[in-house]
């Protein structure tokens, strides 16, 4: 589903999705209000959405719809590259963030990236998180409220690996890495990759 009210960005959005090998774009919508009961009831696997909206923004509806569909993967198109619009969209669930300069091979390729487990970023937008990461912190400890195993599979999502990686690193099975990061996910009260890893990164503001 895409959320998006620039008429001609949509359309453009609409016609690659719906064009790309093994996609379908199942609605549209050109703001949050309308979006909301719509995603909620139908799940879908993925939900391309702008920041800069009407009424509620892009991060108040992945806020929002977050805890009732974990599933979903929410993914931020926008012109916005500053670190407070980047970590405000993590923590509140979005699983990718690209930029609006995005070529249609990248995006799709994002989209791609995401329903297999990972966390796309524009390079400027991965850039900015680096960064972040690199600023001096006290040194992480593992998580108390999780276990020796669950606390491995955090630290690999945090290095960002795909689940199929953590699976292969740790010598478990792809079902058993979705185990544990569903128990990490209800432990740390958190509904994403994104979230869990702020969590570890001590970014969650």
């Amino acid at each position: 589903m895409i959320v998006e009210d620039d008429t001609s960005v949509r359309n453009i959005l609409t016609t690659w999705l719906d064009q790309a090998e093994g996609f379908a774009c199942v609605a549209v919508f050109s703001d949050v209000e309308s979006a909301l009961p719509k995603i909620a009831a139908e799940k879908p696997d993925v939900v391309l959405i702008d920041i800069n909206l009407p009424g509620l923004s892009g991060i108040d509806c992945v806020r929002q719809l977050k805890p009732q569909v974990p599933n979903t993967q929410f993914v931020m198109l926008t012109v916005y590259e500053d670190s407070n619009h980047i970590f405000d969209a993590l923590s509140a669930g979005a699983t990718g963030y690209l930029t609006k300069t995005t070529p249609r091979d990248a995006l799709i390729g994002a989209l791609r990236e995401v329903h297999a487990g990972g966390s796309p970023m524009s390079s400027n937008i991965a850039r900015k998180v680096v960064q972040s990461l690199q600023q001096p912190k006290p040194a992480l400890k593992p998580s108390e409220e999780l276990s020796k195993r669950e606390n491995e599979v955090l630290a690999l999502l945090a290095q960002g690996y795909l689940y199929k990686e953590i699976a292969d690193s740790l010598g478990i099975g792809f079902e058993t890495v979705n185990t544990y990061i569903r128990r990490i996910y209800e432990k740390l009260q958190v509904h994403s990759r994104a979230q869990a890893v702020a969590r570890y990164t001590n970014l969650e503001r």
